[in-house]
């Protein structure tokens, strides 16, 4: 059993799917869909950058002042 058990069967997937319908209208829905899918591609990729890749520098360049000077 799922987290909420039997609580949706397919004529309730069905009706939501209605109610959205009636609510954004026909036109509307493509856009929607394409914002849903840049969103879920864009979290995709900054999911697979590694932790601290972005915006810090490389591991090999000096933390401090030179010391040859």
């Amino acid at each position: 059993m799922g987290l909420l058990g039997n609580a949706f069967s397919g004529w309730h997937l069905l009706l939501i799917l209605a109610v959205i319908l009636l609510l954004f209208g026909a036109a509307k829905l493509p856009g929607l869909a394409k914002g849903v899918g840049e969103s879920v591609r864009i979290l995709r990729s900054e999911s697979r950058t590694p932790p601290g890749a972005v915006g810090e520098r490389p591991s090999s360049a000096p933390a401090g002042p030179d010391p040859s000077s």
